[in-house]
């Protein structure tokens, strides 16, 4: 017979969860949702005048950091400081991304360096940094991938090798941790209205990114949050490996 604790979920007020890449998007959204729920929340990226507006916009206590996480010492030096203003942490949600899409043929190879040093190495440092701590409290952490980590597609090479590297990395993490109590979620959306495809310097790319969101109705950033907020709130022993969430319009 389960306990009423294990019936209504895991209890979420007070905890304390730091969010990677929360300018804007998922990142931003998934920061509110959580804040919304009774998390303590920390917010991380570049773009600090963003982080300043979701400060005032969230209902709950928010911490704002510059974080880079292309910078391992910029990452831990963050979660150091979520640790020392709140006393603990709970849960990570690695989102930080970039989608630079285009042939490999002619490539701009500093752009793969990007996705690789964002999406892959920016993913792997911050569970890094934050894993002690996240031991120690017997809590969760939450990568955001993509579609992409799943099939690949003409243009998108080494966005979906970095995204492919991601999921491989949560499966090794959650084998190495699930005996410790800490549950890991791999979260896999397609298309999702953000300014994502913005960042695409390739036109040809750009435009094909554009018509396929076009033709079909996307994803809100907000239906990612609530799937990150499904998986924080099982009780503690249900952990949800991976959500796969599309838009019904959706093909592949």
């Amino acid at each position: 017979m389960a306990s009423d604790s294990e019936k209504t979920g895991t209890q979420l007020q007070g905890k304390v969860a730091l969010v990677t890449g929360a300018s804007s998007g998922i990142g931003r959204a998934t920061a509110l949702a959580l804040s919304e729920a009774g998390l303590r929340v920390a917010v991380g990226a570049r773009r600090t005048d963003r982080l300043s507006a979701l400060e005032d916009s969230a209902p709950g206590e928010v911490l704002s950091l510059p974080i880079d996480v292309t910078s391992y010492d910029s990452v831990a030096q963050a979660v150091s400081q979520v640790v020392e203003r709140f006393g603990r942490l709970d849960a990570l949600v690695s989102n930080a991304g970039v989608m630079l899409n285009g042939l490999i043929l002619d490539a701009d190879i500093r752009q793969w360096h990007r996705m690789v040093d964002t999406n892959l190495l920016g993913s792997m440092y911050a569970v890094h940094a934050a894993l002690p701590h996240i031991i120690q409290a017997k809590g969760h952490i939450v990568q955001v991938s993509s579609t992409s980590g799943r099939i690949a597609s003409l243009g998108s090479g080494v966005y979906s090798a970095t995204k492919f590297g991601v999921s491989a990395f949560t499966e090794s993490l959650r084998q190495e941790v699930t005996t410790q109590g800490v549950r890991v979620t791999l979260i896999e959306p397609g298309f999702v209205a953000t300014e994502l495809t913005t960042h695409i310097t390739d036109e040809n790319s750009r435009r094909m990114a554009s018509e396929i969101a076009q033709s079909m109705r996307t994803l809100q950033a907000a239906d990612i949050a609530e799937a990150v907020l499904y998986a924080l709130r099982q009780p503690e022993h249900v952990s949800v490996n991976s959500i796969l969430i599309r838009p019904t319009d959706q093909v592949r």
